[in-house]
C-alpha cells in the first residue's frame, strides 16, 4: 500500500531540506521517507514558491472555470426554452415542427 502524506508535512520536510543543516540522507532517516521524495518535494516548494506571493483572490484557473461555468449555464438554460417551446408546439398542432 502506499504511504500518503499531508501537505503540512511535506512542506516541513522541505523547508528543512532548504535549510541544508542536514542531508537528504538524514532527513529521510529521520521522518521515514525516501530521500528522492524530499528532493522532489524540495523542488516543488522552489518552483511554487512564486504563488504564494500571488495577489490573493481568483487565479486565472479558477476565472477562467467560472467563465466556462457562466458559458455552460447559459447554454442549458437556452436547452430548456427551446425543449419547452417544442413541447408545446407539440401539444398544440400533435407534431413535430418541420424546418
Amino acid at each position: 500500500m502506499r504511504k500518503r502524506y499531508d501537505k503540512e508535512f511535506k512542506a516541513k520536510v522541505a523547508v528543512e531540506a532548504l535549510k541544508g543543516d542536514k542531508t537528504l540522507q538524514e532527513l529521510a532517516i529521520t521522518y521515514s521517507v525516501h530521500p528522492n521524495m524530499i528532493a522532489l518535494w524540495k523542488r516543488q516548494l522552489l518552483e511554487h514558491a512564486s504563488m504564494l506571493f500571488e495577489k490573493e483572490g481568483k487565479d486565472k484557473a479558477s476565472e477562467e472555470a467560472e467563465r466556462q461555468k457562466g458559458e455552460l449555464f447559459k447554454q442549458i438554460g437556452q436547452l430548456q426554452v427551446e425543449n419547452e417551446f417544442l413541447k408545446k408546439y407539440k401539444q398544440l398542432y400533435g407534431t413535430d415542427p418541420k424546418w
